[in-house]
């Protein structure tokens, strides 16, 4: 019996590799990530499953060009790039990989709140470029995090995740806005308290930005909302890029109507709006968040597991443990 091929779509962990080519043909793109579309399709023909990242578009097309895909497996926590519901239609499998980012991710984002909030990567460049001769009192001085209300828009597994680090270790006051509020123990648990999304821009020194990306959050935050923050205030964004208005945070930034920003993701990346390169009171990074070498080893576990189990190998045959659309196993023959 012939083999199934599965196509990995990005350099990977050879443990992983090897792991998967014990049950499966295995195609690696080990020269980068693979998503320009026609030169997906072209590899992807003939495969069974794919093992993505957040970054190639599966949709109707690439799945029409490769009739014979039975899996696609994720090993973010985002699945905006791949359309579900084609998926379902043509009885194709998907999975994402959500948990076992989470604590990396909050950590993450908290660091970069707090640069932003204390302006490291300001004075970083300043001393790197020689240009620190004397002190002053008033020397990079930034905005205070202990102490200081934590807003939180989307309050997820990664949202908690935050809150209690600006509850229990900076003895912040925690507000967030999400669009199902949490049962008021789980509220206990991380000292938050649910308001209005208004009330949130306004009285926050600190936004952090975790809601998914779907249609509906596309610029949740723009420009009406950028006006109701504190001129001290800082936004982190470590959702998705298209979340945040890019342009009008540019502009807000430009016209000093907030303090500062941080962001790991960007519309259109992994080309960044001019208007914020430009920006000194702005930290960026390429989009690595869950980027410790144990979280991203635990991802492509998880998306090896999905695909094994989806394809009807490894430990749990026909049960990948994060499928986003199961019942397309239910309707495939035994």
């Amino acid at each position: 019996m012939d083999r199934l091929r599965v196509l990995v779509t990005l350099p990977l962990f050879d443990e992983v590799i090897d792991r998967l080519s014990a049950s499966f043909d295995v195609d690696v793109s080990r020269e980068g990530i693979l998503a320009e579309p026609e030169a997906l399709a072209r590899r992807a023909a003939g495969c069974a499953g794919l093992l993505v990242s957040g970054s190639p578009r599966i949709d109707a097309a690439l799945l029409d060009a490769c009739p014979g895909l039975r899996a696609v497996c994720s090993m973010a926590v985002g699945f905006n790039n791949i359309d579900v519901d084609a998926c379902t239609a043509r009885g194709v499998l998907v999975s994402n990989a959500p948990g076992v980012l989470t604590e990396t991710t909050a950590d993450f984002g908290f660091a970069l709140m707090m640069a932003a909030a204390r302006r490291l990567t300001e004075s970083e460049h300043y001393l790197r470029a020689g240009r620190w001769n004397t002190w002053r009192y008033d020397m990079f001085a930034g905005q205070d995090v202990h102490g200081s209300t934590l807003g939180i828009l989307g309050m997820g597994r990664i949202g908690q995740a935050i809150a209690r680090r600006g509850a229990l270790g900076f003895g912040m006051p925690v507000i967030y806005h999400n669009r199902s509020r949490l049962d008021p123990a789980a509220e206990a648990v991380v000292s938050a308290r649910w308001v209005d999304k208004p009330t949130l821009f306004a009285e926050a020194d600190h936004i952090v930005v975790v809601v998914p990306y779907t249609p509906q959050a596309h610029h949740m935050v723009g420009e009406a909302e950028l006006g109701l923050m504190k001129r001290t205030a800082t936004l982190t964004n470590i959702a998705r890029g298209g979340v945040v208005d890019d342009a009008a945070l540019a502009r807000a930034l430009g016209e000093g109507r907030i303090a500062a920003a941080a962001l790991d993701v960007f519309e259109g990346e992994p080309q960044v709006h001019p208007g914020l390169l430009a920006a000194t009171h702005v930290v960026l990074t390429p989009h690595i968040a869950s980027a410790s070498l144990r979280t991203r080893r635990a991802m492509a576990d998880l998306a090896a597991s999905n695909l094994e189990a989806a394809l009807g190998v490894g430990p749990t045959p026909g049960r990948p443990p994060t499928a986003l659309n199961p019942q397309v196993l239910a309707a495939r023959p035994c």
